[in-house]
């Protein structure tokens, strides 16, 4: 061989060297993005499970239980073929087949891990594992979306976690004013009730006075403070809402006495 066809040889090696040094730094590079994203979808989904951990016990739902060791949450594994209904187990129990065994038993580590199975002519139909080869790219793609789209429903979460069971979608103020304002109707539904016994002489004059200037208003004041702050709070705000309570102390002990001097000035009209 002569000293070109060396030189030539040494070339196309140093070419080869450069070609394979390229490739191992591109391949160190790709790793070490893959490992950097799932390290922060890693980190995105812990913040996330720490959220929700959080929704929950502001709406009171309790924690799922814990999965059994070893095993994923929320898996069940499957109950044993045959057992508890007298059936035969897999192929062998169907009429005609009775030459054919059951489908082949692996390990318990294994059978976590099992591929996906394809049919195999050579084995007379047993399926036979098929090795599934999956892009990490691909897969952590499909991880990220999977993050995206759980940040959208934690956050439609969190907002509705911030309203009120009673009149989400009205304002503080709107809503202490109608809790107050029915409250002090209901007021005056008993107001009716104790004229009406103090027209039979079930109640004089006195009591019912006292009942309707001071008795039904303190109690529909009262009953309007415990359904706004029962109801009226939301599950994610820290504290106490505002209940307005010269605004409801107005409006129940002005609203019953009002409504029995409207209750007069009708039944005078109609006589």
């Amino acid at each position: 061989m002569s000293f070109e066809e060396y030189a030539a040889l040494a070339r196309q090696l140093a070419e080869h060297r450069r070609a394979g040094e390229r490739d191992a730094a591109a391949e160190s590079a790709r790793r070490r993005d893959l490992h950097a994203a799932a390290d922060y979808l890693h980190q995105r989904l812990t913040a996330q499970g720490q959220r929700l951990d959080q929704l929950g016990r502001a709406i009171g739902v309790d924690q799922p239980p814990a999965a059994a060791p070893g095993s994923p949450a929320g898996f069940a594994p499957p109950a044993a073929p045959g057992a508890g209904d007298g059936d035969s187990a897999g192929v062998a129990g169907m009429p005609g087949r009775s030459g054919v065994g059951a489908y082949p038993e692996l390990p318990a580590g294994q059978a976590r891990l099992a591929l996906p199975t394809a049919m195999s002519p050579a084995h007379g139909g047993v399926p036979t594992q098929r090795a599934a080869a999956l892009d990490p790219v691909v897969e952590l793609e499909l991880a990220r979306r999977m993050a995206d789209e759980a940040d959208r429903h934690g956050q439609q979460a969190e907002l509705l976690a911030q309203r009120p069971a009673l009149l989400p979608t009205w304002s503080p103020l709107a809503r202490a004013v109608a809790v107050y304002a029915a409250c002090g109707a209901a007021a005056g539904v008993l107001m009716l009730t104790l004229v009406l016994a103090s027209g039979i002489g079930l109640v004089d004059g006195f009591t019912l006075g006292a009942w309707i200037c001071a008795g039904l208003p303190a109690l529909a004041f009262f009953a309007g403070y415990l359904v706004l702050g029962r109801w009226g709070r939301p599950a994610m705000v820290a504290g106490t809402p505002p209940r307005y309570l010269p605004l409801g102390f107005a409006i129940c002990f002005l609203l019953v006495p009002l409504g029995y001097c409207a209750y007069l000035v009708l039944f005078r009209a109609l006589r």
